[in-house]
C-alpha cells in the first residue's frame, strides 16, 4: 500500500512532529510532503529521502522566512500530486490539510487546530501586528478563511486532539471531529520515589500566551521556590519580573534528561497556557507529579483537579495564588499520590495514540471502499 503523509512544515521538533513520526511507525515506507523542510534540524527524525518540499523550499532561507508568506501556502500544499497513493493523513494545524487528493483515497486529517490566525487568534495578532502587517491581514483574511473552510470539507475523516479542538472544528468548519489525544513519551518517565523537594517548576518556550509571568509572580508573592526551564524571545522581560523576588531561578535550555529531573523532584508543574492539548502536562504527571493549571483548553482532558492536580480559573497572579494555596493544602493532606497520577498519565502514550489512529483509518478505509 502506497502512502502519503503531510505535515505543515517541518523545521523544528515538537508535539506535532510526534505525530508524524507514529504515523511513521504504522506505515514506515510513507512518502512526507511538507511546505519547507530544514535538512540540518530535522535529518535525524525525518531523513531526506521521505520528505518531498513544496516549491516553497525554493525561496532563500524559506526554513526562517515561510511564516511571512501564509498567502502562498494553500497554492503550495494544492501542488502535490497525491495520483497513485491509497491513503492519505495528514497532520495539521495550518494549511497541510488543504492538499486535493483522489476520490478512491481514504483520507484522515489529524488536527492540532484550525489555524488560529485566521479564526479565533486573528484580532490578538492584528493587535500584535504593524501598520503593513495589518493592512496584509486585512486584504488577505476573507478568501484565506473561505479556503480553509472549503478545503476542510475535503477531508474523509477529520480526527480531534481533544475535545476543545474538537468544538472549534466544529465552529469554523461545520464538521464532526473525533477525538484521539496525541502521544506522550510516557514510557521513558516514571516517579523516582523520592518525595517532593521544595520548588515549583514551569516549563515552556518564553512567548507571551503561555503566561510564565504569572507563575513567576505568583510563586515570588507567596515566597515560594520556582525553577523556570526554557528559552524564547520574553525571556528579558520575564528575568526583569523575577528579579523583583527571591528563590526564581532560569535554567535555560536543557535536555531532555534534564527536564526530567526537574519534575520528577519538583512540588508541581505550574501550567498557566490556555492549550489545545498540552503534553508538558502530562509529562510532569507520568513522573508522579501534580500540576497546577489554567483551567481551561487540553488541560481539563488531561488533569484531574483533586487528584492529579488543581486548577486556576483566571490568568491572574491572584487566581493562581489561590490555587497554589489550595494545592498545598491538599499536599499537606496526602491528596497525591505518586503511582497513581503516574498510572494515569499512561492513557496518553503512544502506543494507545497508534492504535486509535489505526482503528480510526481502517474504519475510514472501509466507508470509502463502500461508496466505490
Amino acid at each position: 500500500m502506497k502512502v502519503a503523509i503531510v505535515h505543515d512544515w517541518l523545521v523544528t521538533y515538537g508535539g506535532g512532529e510526534r505525530v508524524v513520526e507514529q504515523m511513521l511507525a504504522l506505515y514506515p515506507d510513507a512518502d512526507i510532503f511538507t511546505l519547507v523542510y530544514d535538512k540540518k534540524k530535522m535529518t535525524t527524525h525525518f531523513p531526506p529521502e521521505k520528505v518531498h518540499a513544496s516549491f516553497m523550499q525554493k525561496i532563500p532561507f524559506a526554513t526562517k522566512l515561510y511564516t511571512k508568506v501564509l498567502s502562498w501556502m494553500p497554492r503550495a500544499f494544492e501542488s502535490f500530486d497525491f495520483s497513485g497513493y491509497d491513503l492519505v493523513l495528514a497532520s495539521s494545524s495550518s494549511c497541510a490539510k488543504g492538499v486535493i487528493t483522489p476520490p478512491t483515497a481514504p483520507y484522515l486529517a489529524y488536527i492540532h487546530s484550525p489555524m488560529r490566525y485566521a479564526w479565533d487568534a486573528y484580532f490578538g495578532y492584528y493587535r500584535a501586528s504593524g501598520v503593513l502587517t495589518r493592512f496584509f491581514m486585512r486584504r488577505q483574511m476573507p478568501a484565506l478563511r473561505q479556503w480553509d473552510y472549503v478545503s476542510s470539507q475535503r477531508i474523509d475523516t477529520v480526527v480531534a486532539n481533544s475535545r476543545y479542538i474538537a468544538r472549534r472544528i466544529q465552529k469554523f468548519w461545520n464538521r464532526d471531529a473525533q477525538v484521539i489525544h496525541p502521544p506522550v513519551d510516557v514510557e521513558r518517565l516514571a516517579p523516582n520515589g523520592r518525595p517532593a523537594d521544595d520548588f515549583y517548576v514551569a516549563f515552556s518556550r518564553f512567548v507571551p500566551y503561555k503566561r510564565l509571568d504569572l507563575a513567576i509572580t505568583a510563586c515570588g508573592e507567596l515566597g515560594r521556590k520556582l525553577v523556570v526551564i526554557g528559552a524564547g524571545k520574553q525571556g528579558k522581560e520575564l528575568k526583569t519580573i523575577a528579579a523583583r523576588y527571591d528563590g526564581i531561578t532560569f535554567t535555560g535550555r536543557i535536555s531532555d534528561d534534564e527536564v526530567a529531573n526537574y519534575l520528577q523532584r519538583c512540588r508541581a508543574l505550574i501550567f498557566c497556557a490556555e492549550e489545545d492539548f498540552g503534553i508538558i502536562p502530562v509529562e510532569a504527571q507520568a513522573c508522579g507529579r501534580p500540576v497546577v493549571a489554567y483551567g481551561a483548553g487540553g488541560a481539563r482532558e488531561t488533569v484531574i483537579d483533586g487528584k492529579t492536580g488543581v486548577f486556576f480559573d483566571a490568568q491572574t497572579t491572584e487566581s493562581l495564588t489561590s490555587a497554589l494555596l489550595r494545592f498545598e493544602q491538599l499536599e499537606q493532606d496526602g491528596a497525591f499520590v505518586a503511582q497513581d497520577i503516574a498510572a494515569h498519565a499512561q492513557q496518553f502514550s503512544a502506543a494507545r495514540f497508534r492504535r486509535e489512529l489505526q482503528a480510526a483509518i481502517e474504519e475510514t478505509q472501509k466507508r470509502v471502499a463502500g461508496t466505490r
